[in-house]
């Protein structure tokens, strides 16, 4: 049965999202997390407005989801809305090639026809929807999917562009199922079970950290001699001890994300050796952005790519207002509403400054400005007045009508 909700996720210091109730069994973390982190693309976005600029999108350069996602023209009509972007594995999915201009080209029973059931529902509802639903799709096959749909803007007033992500599942039918669960049946009869360690699978070794055993834990302080890699063991010690269930707690986090606080400052040490880090491990250094290969570093280039901002931005801040390493743990777990409420602190400083209203300025200009001509006409109440006026031939100008509802647009013409 197909559901859709508004978004409403608040997780947790740990990682761990709220869910909506009523989502089919079998859809993984992956496929859960997708739509989420759309919806933050999206607020990222917003920038003050009502919604985001349809400027501002470029669904091919979004190597997340983009290739699962479409974005729909509604500016000729909401009827048959163009599809101006149709991601590789989405296209892949339903059979269709570039050659698929408009909605009512859509093949039926594709996962791509199950998005006309929800978009006339950004219309009304002037927000973006998430659902989740299965159903029975081209191959046979049944097929669980989620997604979310969301609006976009050419003035900032209109929704005239909705861009929707969506990830799927397909299952296979009972009798497969049922030999697959007898061969794993008959594997783990004979063969031995293999220990695999909890760790993360970071950067510079994806199945090293699988062949050896976890790292016995670091004491907390670090001498005064450790360098860049000492450090970075450091911190991923902490990662590996938060990583069991055991021990996994809001303060097991804020621990670790002490020693990334330690191992930044260490980068700032050594700029070299970070340099060649980086490099080493293939991530990029972000001039906008730095402390997102440092948490990269840390905590693997694997993990959740939301919380993994988040830690950015925790970073970040205490970096921007000066906290010094040494008290970097007692100032998190001080901060009013915790990672959260820093990584909200961050993102408010990084907001440009609102820009002064547009018609403010043009009036306040208009009234330093001398009079060119007066004439006696009732302008009620009106500080400005749009005139409609036809030449006399003889070089004066006859006021022939007063019209209302264009001052606005007048006024920011005229100091333009």
């Amino acid at each position: 049965m197909d559901t859709a909700h508004g978004i409403d996720k608040h997780p947790d210091d740990h990682g761990h999202d709220a869910e909506p109730a009523g989502r089919p069994d079998g859809i993984g973390t992956d496929e859960r997390r997708m739509h989420v982190r759309a919806y933050n693309h999206w607020v990222s976005l917003l920038k003050a407005r009502a919604y985001p600029s349809i400027e501002d999108l470029e669904p091919g350069n979004i190597a997340d989801f983009g290739p699962h996602s479409v974005l729909l023209d509604f500016s000729m009509g909401i009827d048959d809305p163009a599809i101006q972007f149709l991601g590789r594995a989405l296209r892949e999915e339903c059979g269709v090639d570039a050659s698929i201009t408009h909605i009512s080209q859509v093949p039926g029973r594709s996962l791509l026809s199950r998005l006309t059931d929800h978009y006339l529902q950004i219309i009304a509802n002037r927000a973006p929807i998430g659902f989740e639903a299965e159903f029975v799709g081209q191959r046979g096959h049944n097929t669980l999917y989620r997604g979310i749909l969301m609006p976009f803007s050419s003035d900032d007033d209109t929704i005239d562009f909705i861009y929707g992500v969506i990830n799927w599942k397909e299952m296979v039918d009972a009798e497969t199922q049922a030999s697959l669960n007898a061969e794993i049946e008959e594997a783990c009869r004979t063969a031995a079970p293999r220990h695999v360690p909890s760790a993360p699978v970071w950067a510079d070794g994806p199945s090293a950290q699988f062949d050896a055993p976890a790292p016995d834990p670091i004491e907390d302080v670090l001498g005064d001699d450790a360098g860049l890699w000492d450090h970075l063991a450091h911190a991923r010690a902490a990662v590996v001890e938060l990583g069991d269930t055991d021990t996994r707690s809001r303060l097991a986090l804020y621990r670790t994300l002490d020693r990334a606080y330690g191992f930044a400052e260490a980068a700032d040490r050594d700029v070299e050796g970070y340099a060649e880090l980086l490099e080493d491990c293939a991530i990029k250094a972000q001039a906008r952005a730095p402390m997102t290969p440092i948490v990269k570093l840390v905590f693997g280039a694997d993990y959740d790519k939301t919380r993994l901002t988040e830690f950015a931005a925790v970073l970040s801040h205490a970096r921007r207002i000066g906290i010094p390493s040494s008290g970097f743990g007692d100032w998190v777990a001080g901060f009013d509403g915790g990672i959260k409420g820093i990584v909200k602190a961050e993102r408010a400083a990084r907001r440009p400054a609102v820009a002064p209203d547009r018609y403010a300025r043009a009036a306040a200009e208009l009234r330093a400005r001398p009079s060119l001509a007066q004439v006696a006409i009732d302008a009620g109440d009106s500080e400005f007045v749009v005139l409609l006026g036809r030449s006399d031939g003889s070089g004066g100008v006859d006021i022939v009508a007063s019209i209302d509802g264009l001052t606005d647009q007048a006024v920011r013409r005229a100091a333009a």
